[in-house]
């Protein structure tokens, strides 16, 4: 069985014990009060009294909290709910010294109107600082549970808001690679029908895979690496014996939580800036290590440089700009993305990002350090 004090719900046991424990204190203070004044009452007859006072506010605190919730001290309305508990106060305290009188003619002599005169000039003061002491602990309470389910709600819609982040820059990702592709399409149904049909159905495929994982914020790296061979596959067919690939995956990170596609714009980029404007054959390279509790990843390529103004980590278009972006919005600053140059011609794209094992359902084939070419 339970005791509500407004909202608040306390077990009939603990909160008898509570009210015992003021009991009894108050008891032993009065008895030692009155030894030290020469012949004292016997202890007994304190706790009687004790028992008198202290439980009838124990009957009358769910009432003081029914009272306090109606008409709260909130700072719009101050001194409305001030009066209103000034009132309040006075009216139940009043009620206490009744129901102390009533009870103690049942042990005393005296009549009740000489009780409540003796309740009254003993403890009416101590009445009225006991119900104000009940209106704090509560609006203690109250706005201890109000910060509570704020910070809940507060933590529920930054966490909407971050999904919704993620997925409009995820659906970014998806029409610039698209309208990429199409391009590459286009230029090759002229020259080479053959190889304009295989990339439609490596596009067709990646479509595929995109929209099955559409809802998802995070995929295990096998699967985000089936994803970007599907997209290098596109690549290989568009530029031929120019490209090739290559990936270095360490078999401990196949099963780490990734964003997915990660990879599809670092990789685009890759060719873009490299094969894709520059003459000669090129190597895409992608690299994945743990190093302790953090997931590097790398993706290379060995024709292209990097211009002065896009040496900042911020360089490189929309790819770069979203994927940093993805990266704050699901690790804060425990990730990264960073461009730099290689020896002797090249540039890499440095991701590194908490390590988090992720079970997959897809059984992929294990990858090695292994050389595709186109």
């Amino acid at each position: 069985m339970n005791v509500r004090l407004g909202s608040t719900s306390i077990s009939l046991s603990r909160y008898l014990v509570l009210w015992t424990a003021v009991v009894l204190v108050f008891a032993i203070q009065r008895s030692l009060s009155d030894g030290l004044h020469g012949p004292s009452w016997p202890f007994i007859d304190h706790l009687r009294w004790a028992m008198i006072q202290w439980y009838t506010w124990a009957a009358l605190a769910p009432l003081v909290f029914r009272l306090a919730e109606r008409h709260p001290m909130n700072p719009s309305r101050r001194f409305r709910g001030l009066g209103a508990q000034v009132l309040a106060s006075l009216a139940v305290t009043s009620a206490a010294m009744v129901i102390g009188a009533l009870a103690s003619t049942l042990f005393e002599p005296s009549g009740f109107f000489e009780q409540l005169w003796y309740f009254i000039a003993q403890h009416f003061a101590t009445g009225m600082l006991t119900y104000w002491a009940l209106f704090a602990i509560q609006q203690a309470l109250h706005f201890h549970a109000e910060k509570a389910r704020r910070e809940v709600e507060a933590s529920r819609l930054a966490t909407e808001l971050a999904q919704s982040r993620l997925l409009a820059l995820k659906s970014q990702l998806q029409p610039h690679f698209l309208f990429n592709t199409l391009h590459a399409i286009i230029t090759l149904l002229d020259e080479d029908t053959l190889s304009a049909e295989q990339m439609l159905l490596r596009l067709s495929e990646l479509l595929r895979a995109f929209l099955e994982d559409y809802d998802g914020q995070e995929i295990p790296l096998r699967q985000e690496l089936d994803l970007i061979e599907l997209y290098l596959g596109i690549q290989r067919v568009r530029f031929k014996d120019r490209l090739t690939t290559r990936t270095y995956i360490a078999s401990d990170t196949l099963d780490c939580a990734v964003p997915s596609l990660l990879l599809q714009p670092l990789v685009e980029n890759a060719v873009r800036h490299g094969i894709g404007q520059r003459v000669g054959s090129d190597v895409i390279e992608i690299e994945t290590r743990r190093e302790g509790d953090v997931l590097c990843i790398e993706v290379r390529n060995r024709n292209s440089t990097l211009a002065p103004e896009s040496a900042a980590p911020d360089g490189h278009g929309i790819g770069m700009s979203n994927t940093r972006l993805r990266l704050k919005e699901l690790y804060g600053d425990n990730a990264d993305v960073r461009l730099d140059m290689i020896w002797p011609e090249g540039v890499v794209c440095r991701v590194r990002l908490p390590f988090r094992a992720l079970e997959s359902d897809d059984e992929s084939p294990e990858f090695g350090a292994v050389v595709t070419p186109a």
